[in-house]
């Protein structure tokens, strides 16, 4: 089996796979776009390899391999900086949300005790002297 149809392979299981996750809800199609977008790609590679060949010759490098490796490597740089934006955002909504239960909690506390203690009967003025 040579490399191409191993990648063309591999690249259509990948696919398929992306499909039963978005259809169990278990991905995301933000997520799931780009994947896809990667696999046809990969598909439209392996099936034609000779396109890798006069992409590089237009590019300017020596080996269709080299281009390969370097696309991979940008879409994984890509891939990296678009989870780290996520985790930022996922972590500052974290923060927010338990600095609002914090302060939820303090007036439930608040709250419980004023309503646990009985009310005081008011103070009784002291009576006037007489002269």
């Amino acid at each position: 089996m040579s490399g191409y149809w191993f990648a063309l392979t591999v690249a259509i299981v990948v696919a398929v796979l992306l499909m039963v996750l978005l259809r169990q809800r278990r991905l995301r199609e933000k997520y799931a776009a780009t994947w896809l977008v990667l696999a046809v790609f990969v598909v439209v590679i392996g099936a034609f390899p000779d396109l890798v060949a006069w992409l590089a010759r237009v590019v300017g490098v020596e080996t269709p391999s080299n281009l390969l490796f370097a696309g991979a490597l940008v879409i994984l740089l890509g891939v990296c900086v678009h989870l780290s934006v996520e985790a930022t955002t996922l972590e500052e909504e974290t923060r927010t949300l338990a600095e609002e239960l914090a302060l939820l909690r303090a007036d439930v506390d608040k709250l419980s005790s004023a309503a646990s203690v009985p009310a005081a009967p008011a103070p009784v003025p002291p009576a006037a002297p007489e002269a």
